[in-house]
C-alpha cells in the first residue's frame, strides 16, 4: 500500500468545523484529548502511543496510551522507547552547532578538511560542500534519493558515504532542496573527527546525560535489547502486524536515535528555556538559534483549514508559518514508528507524539489538533478527517493489487521461458541482485545489501512481474524485465516511496 509521506504532511482536503466545541478550546486538552486519543488509536490501528505538551516550561500532559505488542498486555508509560526516527536530525544538527560554538569547527567549512575521501559527482560541488549544506538537505540530490541502498542494509558508514560520489544528483548544487539522509550520516561523521569521541558518545555525553534522558539510545541495535520498549508495527494486506526492527546505524546521524516522552519532554523543554536547565546552560543559546535559521526553501502547503504556509528549512529542522506562529518542526518515520516533535518558540509551547505504527497520521493531526487548541482556533477533528483520506487511498491501493492477483491467477505467459530471466544484474549505486526459480510459476529476487530480504515475483504477461517484497515496508511493485534480441539485459526496481522514490535500473 501507500505509503504516508512524513516529511511534510501535505493535504488538500477540506474539513467542516465543529462549532459546538469551539466554545471554550482551552479545555480541549485537559477534557477532551484522552479520549480523543484513545478513541483515534482504535480507529487508526495503532498498538500504542506516547504523547507529551510541555508549556512554560511545565509539563501539561504525559501519558503512555494503548499497548507496546499487539497481543500482549503491557502499556505504554511515559518512559516506553519508540524509535523516533528522522526527530534524531535536531539532534545531529544541535551537536554540531555546539562544536562551533565551541569554535572546534565552523558549519561553514569544507566537508573534505574532516572527509578528505568526501566526493560527489560534480566535482566543483565535492570542493564547496560545507558543513552546513549537509544538515539543510542542498546538495541537489532528490528526496530520499539513495535510500534503497542505504535504509537498512548492511552497507558500513564508510560505504554509504563513498557511494554519495556515485549518485547522480538530480538537481544543480545549491539550487533545490532534496531531503538526503545520507548527507545528514556524512554530517555526523565529522563529530569523530572533531572530537575523538563516536557520534552516540558525544550525544551521550553532550546532550542526553546534562539533560538527564537516562534511557534514550542512540544506536538502533541497543533496541531490541531495552527492557521498557515497544515493538515496531506495520499494516500488510489489511492485517495489523508486528515487524523486525530496522538497523540503521549505518545511516545513525539520520535516524536511529530511540526515546520516551519523559526523555523527549527534557530535550524540548531545554530547546524552549534557551539551552537551559535551572540555571545551567547544557545547550549554548546561540547553537540553538544556528539550527533554527532557515536555510532553504521547502515550498508551501495548503493546510486543512484552507491556509496557506510558507515551509523551510534550517539545520535538522522544519520552519514554517501557521496563523502567524512560528513553528520548528520534524517528523520521523523509520520501519514500524512515525512521531513528530514540534516547538511553538514565542509560546514556549512544545508537543511531542511517539507511535508504534508507520501506517497512520495520528502524529500529524494530534500536532494541529492541540496547536489549534492553545491558538484558540475552531476544532476540525482532524483525525477522521486524515483517516478518510487514507481509507480513500489505501482503498484505491487494494484495488490495484487485486488487479494484479487476477492476473496472476490467469497463469498469463512470459514473452520468454521463465529461464531467460535467471541471472545476475547490477547497478552502479546499489551494487547486484539475483533472481533465480522459485516455488511453481515465480520467480526470486535476492539483494546483495538486504541479505535478509526477497522479493517474490509472478508473471503479469510479457516481461512484467508483480513484485512482492518479503519486508512489507518495502511495498509491492510491478518490475520490468528489458529484453533485446530475445534476451533478457536488464530490469528495472522499484520500492515503497516510504523508502525511496526513484526506480533502479539494474543490468544484466
Amino acid at each position: 500500500m501507500k505509503k504516508i509521506l512524513l516529511l511534510l504532511g501535505l493535504s488538500f482536503i477540506t474539513i467542516t468545523t465543529v462549532t459546538a466545541q469551539n466554545a471554550n478550546r482551552s479545555k480541549f486538552v485537559a477534557d477532551s484529548l484522552p479520549a480523543y486519543i484513545t478513541r483515534a488509536l482504535t480507529n487508526w490501528r495503532i498498538p500504542g502511543a506516547a504523547v507529551c505538551i510541555v508549556k512554560d516550561n511545565k509539563i501539561v500532559l504525559m501519558k503512555g496510551y494503548g499497548i507496546k505488542e499487539l497481543g500482549l498486555n503491557n502499556k505504554v508509560d511515559e518512559n516506553t522507547l519508540f524509535m523516533i526516527g528522522s526527530n534524531t536530525k535536531a539532534f545531529t544538527a544541535t551537536a554540531l552547532a555546539m562544536l562551533a560554538e565551541d569554535k572546534k569547527l565552523s558549519l561553514d567549512d569544507k566537508v573534505t578538511k574532516y572527509i578528505p575521501d568526501f566526493k560527489l559527482e560534480n566535482k566543483a560541488a565535492t570542493e564547496l560542500a560545507t558543513v552546513r549544506d549537509l544538515l539543510c538537505h542542498r546538495l541537489g540530490f532528490q528526496t530520499f534519493q539513495g535510500d534503497f541502498t542505504f535504509y537498512n542494509t548492511n552497507l558500513s558508514r564508510e560505504n554509504v558515504i563513498k557511494r554519495l560520489g556515485i549518485m547522480k544528483a538530480q538537481y544543480g548544487f545549491r539550487t533545490r532542496w532534496g531531503y538526503t539522509n545520507s548527507a545528514f550520516l556524512t554530517a555526523g561523521e565529522i563529530i569523530p573527527k572533531v572530537t575523538k569521541q563516536n557520534w552516540d558518545i558525544y550525544l551521550k555525553e553532550k546532550i542526553f546525560a546534562p539533560l538527564g534522558m537516562g534511557n534514550t539510545l542512540g544506536l538502533s541495535v541497543a533496541m531490541p535489547k531495552a527492557i521498557n520498549r515497544t515493538v515496531p508495527h506495520t499494516i500488510s494486506d489489511g492485517r495489523l502486524i508486528a515487524i523486525p526492527y530496522a538497523n540503521l546505524d549505518n545511516l545513525a546521524p539520520a535516524g536511529s536515535i530511540s526515546s520516551s516522552v519523559n526523555d523527549m519532554s527534557k530535550w524540548v523543554m531545554a530547546l524552549l528555556n534557551e539551552g537551559k536547565v535551572g540555571t545551567r546552560q547544557v545547550i549554548p543559546l546561540n547553537a540553538i538559534k544556528a539550527t533554527r535559521q532557515p536555510q532553504d526553501i521547502v515550498g508551501t502547503s495548503r493546510h486543512l483549514d484552507g491556509t496557506v504556509n510558507y515551509q523551510l528549512y534550517g539545520l535538522g529542522w522544519f520552519l514554517q508559518d501557521y496563523h502567524n506562529h512560528r513553528l520548528v518542526m520534524h517528523d520521523g518515520g523509520v520501519n514500524g514508528y512515525v512521531s513528530s516533535v514540534t516547538l511553538v518558540p514565542e509560546e514556549k509551547l512544545g508537543i511531542i507524539i511517539l507511535t508504534n505504527t508507520d501506517q497512520n497520521s495520528l502524529y500529524e493531526a494530534l500536532r494541529w489538533e492541540i496547536l489549534d487548541a492553545y491558538f484558540k482556533l475552531p476544532y476540525r477533528n482532524y483525525s477522521d478527517a486524515y483517516l478518510k483520506e487514507y481509507k480513500t487511498d489505501l482503498a484505491t491501493q487494494q484495488a490495484e493489487d487485486k488487479k494484479r492477483r487476477d492476473t496472476v491467477a490467469t497463469n498469463p505467459r512470459t514473452a520468454l521461458s521463465m529461464s531467460y530471466y535467471e541471472g545476475k544484474f547490477s547497478n552502479p549505486l546499489y551494487g547486484n541482485l539475483t533472481v533465480e526459480r522459485g516455488d511453481n510459476n515465480e520467480l526470486n529476487m535476492r539483494f546483495e545489501h538486504h541479505p535478509k530480504m526477497y522479493a517474490k515475483l509472478q508473471p503479469l504477461g510479457g516481461n512484467r512481474f508483480y513484485a512482492t517484497f518479503s519486508d512489507p515496508v518495502l511495498g509491492k511493485a510491478v518490475f520490468t524485465f528489458t529484453v533485446q534480441n530475445g534476451k533478457v539485459t536488464g530490469v528495472t526496481i522499484k520500492v515503497a516511496d516510504f523508502i525511496e522514490y526513484g526506480a533502479y535500473e539494474f543490468t544484466r
